[in-house]
């Protein structure tokens, strides 16, 4: 079903002239006017605190909400390996088409042409505003920028500040951010959780947001609302993310009427630590860079991996012939550096056939030793005039070279799990990482709630069906410094007449007593059961049925026993402490209610995408040799699902329509 609600707006003319025609024509807000024109803004991570900066610096007036005690503390933060951007300074070919053309086909086309062509295009200019703010990007010798490759490309177009890009990023973001807060331009809200959004004459006009120190619930209006949110990785409980990361802004925006688009699509990145037992909360990403030097293996017979697991094997003496490079071995163009959703299906189908190298079974090794040696090691031997290096100057020389690229993240590895990878290799594991699917955005990044925007891993628009590494970084500072400020024009330019809405109006005072009202029944259930025993049994039921592979009989289970688990979540769940008081308790038992009926939609359109593609995996849908069928007759489209009632959505699809490039099976061998 296609509903009239479902308009891309993307415009007319030639896919290189969209963005220039629309920046060139779109609707624009005079600067007195925007003095007067309020924007709330949910999040402040690099989407958000990129959007905050930007059109404050336009002139309008900027509310920031975030739930942490600051803008830095948000989740971008932990991103490691890179940003892209079609710069080619490595002069090896790449261009904005091909950096197109490449996260499309990442995407095992399922998104949209017009948003991905402009992704690529404003690419270029977050590098340059980047380092106008002072983001330490690492510089080859001789000054100039240097990249580094990522899975699914066959250039370098990666830039990267060792393994904490995120992290630097995120610093400039907040700078620019806090420039405006200085200025009086961005009022910023710390520990503020938004619990709901205002919609009045079908119109988002504000939010509900929940002090969370006090406990005291807040009403506050806006012209237009951002939603930078992030993802919803952790309903699988055990993810990448951050503890506190959740879906509730766009889930409670999702049941006022925003549609949510490919909630089945999601990330499970390649190198991660692997699960050590029932105590965790979180897992640790290694970040993909790292495959730029680490080579994944197991042993080629069971006999070895067994001795291994065992302790009776150190997989440093296994000679080279007994290696199984599988992924050099089943795709050697691109070899370790395919697309995430390929590294880890391979990775988990030869544990799965018993070739696991840790004592669980679940672990493939990453290792740097013969890059190490004979990459850098030779390299560095060479320019120093040492003409036959023992193998210990090679080892000695390439280890230095090794730590100045990643040597924070090998640091990282050693605290957590105890091992030197200088010395050993480390062991890695698939495990969920980010969200493709999220509220569904037309061109314009607006929902389907007129002046309820999305942006970054909020939104579904990008990526398709599976996540380019670097991309995420891209494609939050794009949608914050330059897509929105242009975008949000052509809303707000006939704003200009509403005047502020007091928050005493009928819709603010029903949307706060809503939200009151669901936090009273979560503490007056005084059940027996923590919150966390229901995250980690949603998170199981994920994982198990909704996870790397996907059946139909599982996901019919799952969805079964999601429900069950909401109906004993509603009679049995404790939350501790008060109401009106700081409860972070409280605060997750509002998030993983949410998550349980996220949950529940995400095996729903998984069970109706009846094709493989990206990170969907159906097992009934593969080919010979084991890799994504997708059916491009049926489900070319993205699945837009319309919130009915309890467990009751309506499917609304967006036909993808490939006019510059030709759909083909994907290939990486």
């Amino acid at each position: 079903m296609t509903s009239a609600k479902l308009d891309a707006r993307i415009p007319e003319g030639q896919l290189e002239q969209k963005w220039t025609k629309y920046r060139s024509t779109v609707p624009l807000v005079n600067p007195a006017n925007k003095r007067s024109l309020e924007i709330i803004i949910v999040g402040s991570g690099l989407a958000g605190a990129s959007a905050a900066s930007s059109l404050a610096e336009l002139g309008y007036k900027v509310k920031v909400f975030c739930f942490q005690d600051s803008p830095r503390r948000a989740h971008s933060i932990a991103a490691q390996g890179g940003i892209n951007a079609a710069k080619n300074y490595q002069n090896d070919g790449d261009s904005t088409y091909r950096l197109f053309y490449d996260t499309i086909k990442g995407g095992d086309y399922r998104a949209r042409e017009a948003n991905v062509y402009r992704l690529a295009e404003v690419s270029a200019n977050i590098i340059d505003q980047c380092v106008a703010q002072g983001v330490p990007f690492a510089r080859e010798y001789g000054g100039m920028l240097d990249n580094r490759s990522f899975g699914g490309t066959q250039v370098k177009r990666t830039f990267y500040a060792a393994g904490q890009t995120g992290q630097q990023l995120l610093l400039g973001a907040y700078s620019a951010l806090q420039r405006q807060v200085g200025l009086g331009q961005v009022e910023m809200f710390t520990r503020h959780e938004m619990l709901d959004i205002v919609n009045i004459d079908g119109k988002c006009r504000g939010i509900i947001a929940r002090d969370l120190i006090t406990g005291k619930l807040e009403r506050h209006f806006g012209h237009a609302v951002l939603l930078c949110s992030g993802g919803y990785g952790n309903v699988f409980y055990l993810s990448t993310n951050a503890m506190g990361s959740n879906v509730t802004a766009a889930w409670k925006a999702h049941k006022r009427g925003a549609f949510f688009g490919n909630p089945c699509y999601t990330q499970i990145h390649p190198t991660c630590i692997p699960v050590s037992g029932d105590h965790q909360s979180k897992l640790t990403l290694m970040s993909e860079s790292l495959r730029n030097d680490g080579r994944i293996w197991v042993p080629k017979r069971k006999e070895d991996a067994e001795a291994i697991r065992s302790g009776k094997l150190n997989p440093n003496d296994l000679k080279e012939d007994d290696r199984d490079y599988f992924l050099e071995r089943r795709y050697p163009a691109f070899g370790n550096l395919v697309p995430r959703d390929v590294a880890s299906r391979a990775a988990k189908e030869r544990c799965d056939a018993g070739f696991g190298v840790n004592q669980t079974g679940e672990a493939v090794y990453l290792d740097f030793a013969y890059n190490t040696k004979f990459k850098y090691g030779k390299k560095e031997a060479t320019k120093l005039g040492i003409s036959n290096p023992t193998e210990e100057q090679l080892n000695t020389l390439g280890k230095a070279v090794i730590k100045e690229q990643y040597g924070n993240l090998f640091d990282m590895y050693q605290q957590i799990t105890g091992v030197n990878p200088y010395e050993n290799p480390m062991m890695i594991y698939p495990a969920v990482h980010y969200t493709m699917g999220g509220l569904w955005v037309d061109y314009n990044l607006m929902t389907t709630v007129p002046g309820l925007y999305a942006l970054g891993e909020a939104n579904f628009s990008d990526h398709g069906a599976n996540r380019l590494g670097a991309s995420a970084l891209m494609q939050g500072l794009a949608d914050g410094y330059f897509v929105v400020p242009y975008t949000i024009g052509a809303y707000l330019s006939n704003e200009i007449r509403t005047k502020p809405i007091d928050t005493n109006h009928e819709a603010f005072v029903a949307a706060e007593n809503e939200a009151k009202a669901r936090l009273e029944k979560l503490m007056g259930i005084k059940g027996t059961k923590s919150v966390d025993h229901f995250h980690k049994r949603l998170g199981k039921i994920m994982w198990d049925k909704c996870g790397m592979a996907r059946n139909a009989e599982g996901l019919k289970t799952a969805i079964a026993e999601i429900q069950t688990l909401k109906a004993e979540f509603w009679k049995e769940v404790r939350v501790p402490g008060e109401l009106n008081e700081f409860n972070p308790e409280l605060e997750k038992a509002g998030r993983v209610a949410d998550f349980i009926e996220l949950g529940e939609l995400m095996c729903q359109d998984a069970l109706n995408r009846n094709e493989s593609c990206g990170g969907h995996f159906r097992e009934e849908y593969q080919t010979e040799e084991g890799e994504a069928l997708r059916d491009d007759v049926n489900f070319n489209y993205v699945a837009a699902w319309e919130y009915i009632s309890e467990s009751n959505w309506q499917l609304n699809k967006e036909t993808l329509n490939y006019e510059n490039i030709k759909i083909a099976q994907r290939s990486y061998k």
